[in-house]
């Protein structure tokens, strides 16, 4: 692997560092309130000189520290019941470790274009539908059966592709589990941080974690998933529902424009 960017003398490496930091806070901000923040942590790596396959892992690394603080602090305001959740969790994991061990004999074209369409989708249902409340409602679907479909099934999409699996994760618990918006985005950012650790376990073996980028960008996704989750708690429907129409229609944007250019 190549030496960090960060190595490089003078202030060069200082507004380098800054740069990253503020766009990891950004990202933990956004993806700790409607996942997405990747569309901003990924291009300020690849901006910063990290190649492909050091980005995706560095990415990972950074994440991590986000969604793990939302994660916390869900769980600390009561939002999250982990043993409740203990079977999602482990059905993730086994998805995410799954996806990312088979990532290398998997074509991700098809998701790319298929992606995009399921999050405008998405979108419409999160601005249109009435289950998308403050309001618990109807369960549609047990527990070991949405760990079995929705955990292991969006888990392996984030070990072989990543866009907007915080808000497949919200999607899922609304739609099937009847959860209210805040509750849904509390357990989505647990999944998260599942599937984000088993994808960096796997990245951990090659050395493409560039780790002094992942230490500075790990600071601001602590920091602004704090802040993120605490206005969730507080706002609740009220903040969730316009930011995750916005990040899905903005996931769905940048992948059709990666697939125009």
């Amino acid at each position: 692997m190549h030496s960090s960017i960060l190595g490089r003398p003078g202030l060069e490496a200082i507004d380098i560092a800054a740069l990253l930091f503020l766009a990891a806070l950004a990202a933990g901000f956004v993806d700790s309130i409607a996942g997405g923040g990747g569309l901003i942590a990924i291009p300020a790596l690849l901006w910063a000189g990290l190649g492909p396959v050091e980005t995706l892992a560095t990415n990972k690394a950074q994440a991590v520290f986000g969604s793990g603080t939302a994660a916390l602090n869900f769980i600390r305001q009561g939002a999250v019941d982990p043993r409740a959740a203990s079977l999602a969790v482990l059905f993730t994991f086994v998805g995410a470790a799954s996806g990312a061990l088979l990532v290398q004999q998997v074509d991700s074209s098809a998701l790319g274009r298929l992606i995009p369409l399921l999050l405008i989708g998405f979108a419409l249902y999160f601005l249109f539908s009435p289950r998308v409340s403050d309001l618990d409602s109807h369960e549609r679907l047990s527990g070991p059966a949405f760990a079995l479909t929705v955990g292991l099934g969006v888990g392996f999409y984030d070990g072989v592709f990543g866009p907007g699996t915080g808000t497949f994760f919200a999607m899922g618990y609304v739609a099937l589990m009847g959860y209210n918006l805040r509750r849904a985005t509390a357990h989505s950012k647990l999944l998260n941080l599942v599937s984000n650790l088993a994808a960096l376990l796997f990245f951990l073996p090659g050395g493409h974690i560039d780790w002094s980028i992942a230490a500075v960008m790990a600071l601001g996704q602590a920091a602004g998933a704090w802040l993120g989750s605490h206005l969730v708690i507080r706002h609740g429907a009220a903040l969730v529902r316009p930011v995750l129409v916005l990040a899905s229609l903005a996931i769905s944007a940048k992948l059709l424009l990666d697939q125009l250019g």
